[in-house]
């Protein structure tokens, strides 16, 4: 039969044989497979927002040392200021990298950019602690501390998944800020958990605000994260007309990327800032139980917002996706 205008033949021809994809599909396909690394949008606010809270974490710990007399009461508060010194150090790091290295396009390129950003935020915030500190062993500990937290952001920065990466810093700076308002409400809350007049209540009854604080910060952390990677997909097809999709892995991460975050925050403290803790525990028994409740205190909190993070996130998600269409051709009758 010839393949005649109008004709059967013609029209099996000129359609699409199945499984071959359209032109739009083929281009979201090649944009994904290209290798080249993401684009991290509101990489410029991220950035400022987290330099100016590691410049409000500096300061306030600055003016809580230097209102007490030096001595014994200076190296437990520093003790005390150093893991949300350092937390903001990591996520500067990573921010101020993403902002420097957004429109690198070889990943090579980009990794080492990406570290040579955080060494310089590192050395820029040792330098300001070492000038407005008071020079000693303690200031020296914070200042080396927060240059190291600040290169592993910058590292943490260069991944090829540069939206997952946004996502996390925003939902740390996100659970962080969360955590300093919350301080209001930690006396309130405590009474409403029944602390009363012995000890073993008030134990009580800071267990049990602590857990709500982690999970209230673990479910605005999961928020921000899918927000954010909600958006920077929106704004990417809008710019490029198509955008490579994230599949549930990558909600994952970011959900849980500010417990992650915390927990590597006591990594770094337990290496890098040893010397200060084991300086603040040896003040007296009282310090010591203080220090090592405190540190059992933050690894839970990691946890709490890790878990309660990447669930929510994943659950939002997963109420986003469309239901599997059925198959059309799936019982109906045969000719």
């Amino acid at each position: 039969m010839s393949n005649q205008p109008g004709s059967s033949a013609a029209a099996e021809t000129d359609e699409p044989e199945a499984g071959e994809p359209s032109a739009g599909e083929a281009t979201t396909d090649e944009a994904a497979s290209t290798g080249r690394p993401e684009f991290a949008p509101g990489a410029v606010a991220l950035a400022l927002v987290s330099i100016g809270w590691l410049a409000a974490m500096l300061w306030s710990t600055r003016e809580a040392i230097h209102s007490t007399a030096a001595g014994v009461t200076a190296i437990s508060l520093s003790a005390y200021a150093l893991p949300g010194v350092i937390t903001a150090a990591l996520v500067t790091g990573a921010t101020v990298a993403l902002l420097a290295t957004n429109r690198l396009g070889r990943a090579t390129l980009r990794f080492l950019a990406a570290v040579g950003t955080g060494l310089l935020v590192g050395l820029v915030t040792a330098v300001a602690i070492n000038l407005t500190y008071a020079d000693n062993a303690t200031t020296n500990t914070i200042a080396g501390t927060a240059a190291a937290a600040a290169i592993i952001g910058g590292a943490m920065a260069g991944a090829r998944q540069a939206r997952v990466i946004g996502a996390i810093t925003l939902a740390t700076l996100t659970a962080q800020i969360f955590v300093v308002l919350f301080s209001r409400a930690r006396d309130p809350l405590s009474d409403l958990f029944g602390a009363g007049e012995t000890q073993q209540s008030v134990l009580d009854a800071a267990k049990w605000v602590s857990r709500t604080e982690s999970l209230l910060a673990g479910l605005l952390a999961g928020l921000a994260a899918y927000l954010y990677l909600t958006w920077s997909r929106r704004r990417a097809e809008r710019r490029d007309g198509v955008a490579s999709p994230l599949r549930w892995p990558a909600y994952l991460v970011a959900g849980a990327g500010a417990g992650l975050l915390l927990l590597l925050t006591e990594v770094i403290i337990r290496i890098g800032g040893r010397g200060l803790l084991d300086l603040a525990a040896a003040l007296s028994e009282a310090d010591e139980v203080a220090q090592t409740a405190l540190g059992t205190s933050r690894v839970d909190n990691g946890i709490w917002v890790l878990f309660v993070g990447a669930l929510t996130t994943l659950i939002v998600f997963g109420r986003t996706l469309d239901p599997r269409p059925e198959d059309d051709d799936e019982g109906e009758p045969t000719a």
